[in-house]
């Protein structure tokens, strides 16, 4: 049986709610919208859809003709880094071999977005050969982004060679899987938050698969850890909240708590519960409804 795709689009958008509502009925047909997580100091909407390949490619392309409408970046001010309206767009596939068909409908999207909507697409993960990932191409912002194009440091891979002047440009890509997760720590100093992250991300010799940010929550009045674990079979979510706490607790602050950014794999969820009831070889075979839709 086949499978759907499922696409993770992040919107620079997360606080004004008729421009949220607009976005949520855009991502919604014909694939399946199946949640939605806005956030208003990252100022940042993610959607989670899954839908076959034609559908997946019309529904991410309406989506991002209205965050063309809705986003003005020359406006915009958020705590998480950004170079476009629809700022990263993933196509993932939900098995191994399933990763040729995420990559034709990336490379269609990319095709569609450059021709319709006039944005330059820049490719990441496992449509390029050197897997470049989007924190390369956001460092500095769009000012240092339109920079490197007018040097031709960068050249697009779909679309003009010049960021769109309100939307900039969208970072596309086909990855595996990954948890979104945020820990956020009772306090104001944002320069905890990236201690604890330059201790638990993977290129500063934290955990495998980790990138992770310290991030100010004004709104909040929080600190907070914003990480993207990308191989969670390598690196366990509990460990990292373990690791998290008590490095924090080290530097005079506590957790306040956690929070996922759209959905994650259920493998990972069993394997954090297996830990805290304290089940020797829990895994997803034991829980009823995967065995069932296994059948």
């Amino acid at each position: 049986m086949a499978l759907p795709l499922e696409s993770v689009p992040n919107v620079s958008e997360g606080r004004d709610p008729r421009a949220l509502e607009a976005l949520r009925e855009a991502f919604s047909a014909p694939a399946r919208l199946l949640d939605v997580h806005a956030d208003p100091d990252h100022h940042r909407s993610v959607y989670t859809l899954v839908g076959p390949d034609d559908a997946l490619v019309e529904t991410l392309l309406a989506g991002a003709r209205r965050a063309v409408e809705v986003v003005d970046l020359r406006r915009h001010e958020g705590v998480h880094p950004r170079i476009g309206a629809l700022d990263v767009c993933p196509i993932v596939p939900l098995r191994p071999e399933d990763e040729e068909r995420a990559r034709a409908v990336g490379l269609a999207l990319a095709d569609r977005l450059a021709g319709e909507l006039g944005l330059p697409v820049f490719f990441y993960g496992r449509l390029r050969d050197d897997a470049r990932e989007p924190a390369e191409l956001r460092r500095g912002g769009t000012e240092e982004l339109a920079r490197r194009l007018a040097a031709a440091e960068i050249v697009p891979d779909r679309g003009p060679a010049e960021l769109h002047p309100t939307a900039g440009g969208v970072i596309l890509g086909v990855r595996r899987p990954l948890i979104a997760f945020n820990v956020n720590l009772r306090t104001r100093d944002v320069e905890v938050a990236r201690a604890v992250a330059r201790v638990v991300r993977e290129r500063d010799g934290g955990f495998p698969g980790v990138r992770a940010l310290g991030l100010d929550l004004p709104t909040a009045g929080l600190a907070q850890v914003s990480m993207n674990v990308t191989n969670w079979e390598a690196a366990a979510l509990h460990e990292i909240v373990a690791r998290i706490r008590a490095e924090a607790h080290a530097r005079g602050a506590e957790v306040a708590g956690s929070e996922l950014v759209g959905l994650m794999p259920a493998g990972a969820a069993v394997a954090a519960a297996g830990a805290a009831l304290g089940l020797d070889g829990f895994e997803s075979s034991r829980v009823l409804e995967l065995r069932l839709l296994e059948e």
